[in-house]
């Protein structure tokens, strides 16, 4: 079955994410900074907004267990923006380059879906995908299995049509468990000369 569809992963392959981009502007100390972002407002504990818990809930128990650092935990679901750094070098113009070869787009990412469409509206680069997988929406997220049996299913793809692409190892190895060649990100370079190799992309 030849490659036909890219699919890419988000944060941290097209755009940046770090959490202490939202808090250095809200801690002026460098050690409590380390601290409030290893203990209180930590990537573990978003993750559950990825799997579909609102920050509703999440903020609230997070208060009752850190509540002298109530207002930044608070601070963390309207500024949810800030936590993102732009979009990763080189992606833009990769993604410019498949549209116009005609290659269909697609996403699978973990990210809440609280946060997702005050996200997306700042986000004119996925204007190019056909569909994209939001996790929190759907309550699964990568590595499990079925995150990437839901994508096959939604995207009209069969096993092997579609390279996936991700920056995270656990994420790469269940795609190609479950029926998708697969790319561990490091930079737009090596993707691109990945792509380039599987005849997605012309050696230029």
């Amino acid at each position: 079955m030849s490659l036909k569809s890219v699919v890419f992963d988000v944060g941290n392959v097209l755009y940046g994410w770090d959490i202490r981009a939202l808090y250095a502007k809200l801690i002026d100390d460098p050690a409590r900074l380390d601290w409030f972002c290893s203990h209180v407002v930590t990537p573990e504990w978003h993750f559950q907004h990825d799997a579909g818990r609102p920050f509703a809930e999440t903020s609230a128990e997070l208060i009752a267990q850190y509540p002298a650092e109530a207002d930044l935990i608070r601070a963390f679901g309207p500024r949810f923006n800030e936590t993102v750094t732009g979009l990763v070098p080189g992606m833009a113009a990769l993604v410019d380059r498949l549209t116009a070869r005609g290659i269909p787009l697609y996403g699978i990412t973990n990210f809440s879906g609280d946060f997702w469409p005050a996200f997306r509206a700042t986000a004119p680069l996925f204007d190019h995908f056909q569909d994209i997988i939001v996790s929190g929406d759907e309550r699964l997220t990568k590595p499990d299995p079925a995150i990437y049996q839901l994508a096959l299913r939604r995207f009209g793809l069969a096993p092997r049509e579609a390279i996936f692409i991700d920056d995270r190892a656990e994420n790469v190895a269940a795609a190609a468990a479950n029926g998708f060649v697969a790319h561990h990100f490091s930079d737009h370079d090596r993707l691109v000369a990945d792509l380039v190799s599987l005849g997605l992309l012309n050696d230029s």
